[in-house]
């Protein structure tokens, strides 16, 4: 991909830098000579990432002298620093049209969609077609515990996250999107279920091949898609094996046995993953064989299900499940390895997903003992007492509110016994706070 491309001056601006895939995109600018600035609210380690390879990033402040400004969708079209951009005559571009746009340079694109499960397969995707030894560069939405938030070997295949939130994902034209599922969220762009569907299948459409979840209601009748799924789709997993929430399975190609996968990572949600993974290589011609080996170097990303420490003795697993639906998963997979209580801790993310799903956060939320609601990341929203963290644990009789490091570290060490496990859980600064904990 030549910089020229997308900046005739070689040079840019990044307003959100130190989120995860932005601080990816700009390596993958930097690594092609472009010359990358930036600035963000707030410390983090992929500002400090940058800073060590040699990107310049202010917190707090911006300065930008280059004529284009590269922003991240949880930045407002109208906050300030964009105003001030907009006056100072800079061209304005979207982390969403930037990855569109640098998309285009490759000859095959694979983008993985879904409310769950991106980050997981994405990484997967590069870890097969690293093993397989092809030329690829993958944009991750997390940090692989092997190639990080991103990867480039070459420049034949494109493996990318593609977002929902404000259909930025149709941004992208990919050769092979896939779909891992269509549960309602960001219910602040979407009004119901229904223009989050539209949106999914105007992806998915966009692609010359689609690869779809079978098991999922909204997805299985989309266009030339290959299907995959548990229960359903052409691409099964069969005869499955666990052990310790480690899965091996057998996966079938139309009724037809192909190769036996063994996953490193924890959890019966990773086998729906895998199944994706696997179903996308082979559209790009890819072995069992060598999907299998490059499915079981994959170790897991960052905070997704990662054990990072114990408090207390006990052990501590973090995850970024902020949906109903991640959170039944991870406390599936968390139930399966306590011979104890699991203590559950959760950080909402934002106020209009904990109003809309209010109920089914209620649910959820319900199957833990005694759970501890930390307070919401609010994120790009402003306070909203109905959608508020206050407002969940209310409606959760043994809950217990708490909003501060402190609180939270004494009421986990209240409750512990030698055989619990914590499990927190949110995309907010809990994992942070939950780091700064551990004994």
């Amino acid at each position: 991909m030549s910089p020229q491309f997308l900046f005739p001056e070689g040079a840019c601006y990044f307003i959100g830098i130190g989120g995860v895939s932005m601080s990816a995109l700009a390596l993958l600018l930097k690594e092609r000579g472009v010359r990358v600035r930036g600035c963000d609210a707030r410390e983090n380690m992929f500002v400090r990432k940058l800073r060590a390879r040699g990107i310049p990033v202010l917190i707090g402040e911006e300065d930008f002298e280059e004529s284009t400004v590269v922003y991240t969708e949880a930045v407002d079209v109208h906050a300030a620093c964009l105003e001030r951009a907009r006056r100072a005559g800079k061209r304005l571009l979207g982390r969403a049209e930037l990855l569109g746009r640098i998309a285009e340079e490759y000859p095959h694109v694979l983008a993985v969609s879904g409310c769950h499960g991106k980050t997981s397969t994405t990484a997967m995707l590069a870890h097969i077609f690293a093993r397989a030894r092809r030329a690829f560069t993958c944009h991750i939405g997390g940090e692989d515990l092997g190639f990080g938030n991103y990867t480039c070997t070459g420049g034949e295949y494109f493996l990318t996250e593609a977002c929902e939130f404000r259909r930025s994902f149709l941004q992208l034209k990919p050769e092979i999107a896939i779909v891992l599922n269509t549960d309602l969220d960001h219910t602040d762009c979407y009004h119901d279920e229904a223009a989050l569907l539209s949106a999914y299948r105007t992806f998915a459409a966009g692609a010359k091949r689609a690869v779809v979840n079978a098991d999922d209601a909204g997805a299985r009748d989309f266009p030339h898609a290959l299907s995959f799924g548990l229960a359903a789709g052409e691409i099964r997993a069969k005869n499955l094996f666990e052990t310790e929430e480690r899965y091996a399975f057998t996966v079938t190609e139309g009724g037809i046995p192909a190769v036996r996968v063994r996953l490193a990572v924890q959890g019966k949600m990773q086998v729906c993953n895998a199944l994706a993974a696997y179903a996308a290589a082979r559209l790009c011609g890819l072995t069992p064989a060598e999907i299998a080996a490059g499915l079981a170097e994959f170790r897991g990303v960052k905070r997704r299900f990662e054990r990072v420490g114990t408090l207390g003795g006990v052990s501590v697993i973090c995850d970024y499940a902020h949906h109903p639906r991640e959170i039944a998963a991870a406390l599936d997979a968390a139930e399966g390895l306590c011979a104890g209580t699991v203590r559950l801790v959760f950080q909402p993310h934002t106020y209009t997903r904990t109003r809309d799903l209010m109920k089914d956060f209620v649910r959820v939320l319900k199957r833990a003992e005694s759970p501890v609601i930390y307070r919401t990341y609010a994120a790009r929203e402003p306070f909203l007492f109905e959608g508020s963290a206050a407002a969940l644990a209310s409606r959760l009789p043994e809950a217990r509110y708490v909003q501060s490091p402190e609180n939270l570290k004494t009421r986990l060490l209240e409750t512990l016994g030698k055989t619990d496990l914590v499990l927190v859980l949110g995309a907010g600064d809990i994992y942070e706070i939950a780091l700064s904990l551990l004994d």
